[in-house]
């Protein structure tokens, strides 16, 4: 309101007229000053340090805060710490202290039953008043452990989250053929055929000649007689000195300068210079 007075005593002593600045802006229209029906509740506001689902979650966390042992709980310091805590509740939420009421009431107890004398004869039977508070924690602890693993663990719609795509209208998925064996082997065979048509070949000269062959075996059946036809074959030449030596003979054989032999059926073969050829030979021998 001094704002707007200020404003106006301006206007009317012909100064420059500012706007003032507003407070807030709702749907882009400035707001200049609040309204004076605005009620703001007291408890409009609340911050909760620590949220716990019951009076044993409480009395955990007070264990725990202080690294204390749960099983030798000391119960006049960890009731004091709790009634504390239930005091707050009570000036903030009457209805949520009810059931921390009942285990305020325990811990007064048990609180009690340790502050009273013992009889000594039945000091050493008498099970500790803590011991069933004890027991109730170790079984919440446990439970409570095995609730945050299982909150752990990946969770739909909270951690994974499905995805699902749609196809565009009018897309067709087109399935490929399986491939059979017969269709393999063609191509494979068309392969085939067109790297023959890169292949070259080499002729080379031949070391073994086959004239060169028959000079020699009219050599070594020179001496006349009959001479068995595996006797003319070396195997050191391996299958070309055998494909050589046999053609030779076949042509001797076609020249009829050799004779084959056979004395029957399966029986083994010989090879000898026709009569004509061995006088020939004879005579040039003479004649040299």
């Amino acid at each position: 309101m001094k704002a707007l007075d200020e404003a106006s005593d301006a206007s009317a002593g012909g100064g420059p007229v500012e706007e003032p600045s507003p407070i807030a802006r709702v749907r882009g229209a400035p707001i200049l000053s609040l309204p004076q029906d605005l009620y703001i509740p007291p408890d409009a506001l609340e911050v909760f340090l620590e949220a716990f689902e019951g009076p044993l979650d409480l009395l955990l966390y007070l264990i725990r805060r202080q690294n204390l042992d749960i099983l030798d709980i000391p119960i006049a310091e960890i009731t004091a710490q709790y009634m504390d805590y239930v005091e707050l509740m009570t000036e903030l939420r009457l209805e949520l202290a009810a059931e921390y009421l009942v285990m305020a009431a325990m811990l007064a107890e048990i609180k009690s039953r340790m502050l009273l004398p013992r009889p000594a004869a039945e000091g050493e039977d008498e099970e500790d008043p803590r011991a069933d508070l004890v027991r109730r924690l170790l079984e919440y602890e446990r439970f409570r452990q095995a609730a945050q693993d299982l909150d752990a663990l990946p969770r739909l719609e909270r951690d994974v989250f499905p995805v699902q795509a749609e196809l565009p209208r009018g897309h067709l998925q087109r399935v490929p053929p399986e491939v059979d064996l017969c269709e393999l082997l063609a191509a494979l065979r068309e392969v085939f055929a067109r790297a023959e048509l890169y292949l070259s070949h080499r002729v080379e000269k031949e070391p073994l000649s086959v004239r060169e062959r028959m000079s020699g075996v009219l050599e070594r059946l020179a001496g006349g007689g009959f001479h068995r036809f595996s006797e003319l074959f070396e195997g050191l030449e391996g299958r070309a000195g055998v494909v050589v030596t046999f053609l030779a003979v076949l042509e001797l054989t076609k020249n009829a300068v050799l004779e084959l032999v056979q004395d029957g059926a399966y029986a083994p073969i010989h090879v000898r210079l026709r009569e004509q050829t061995a006088e020939a030979e004879s005579h040039d021998t003479a004649a040299a």
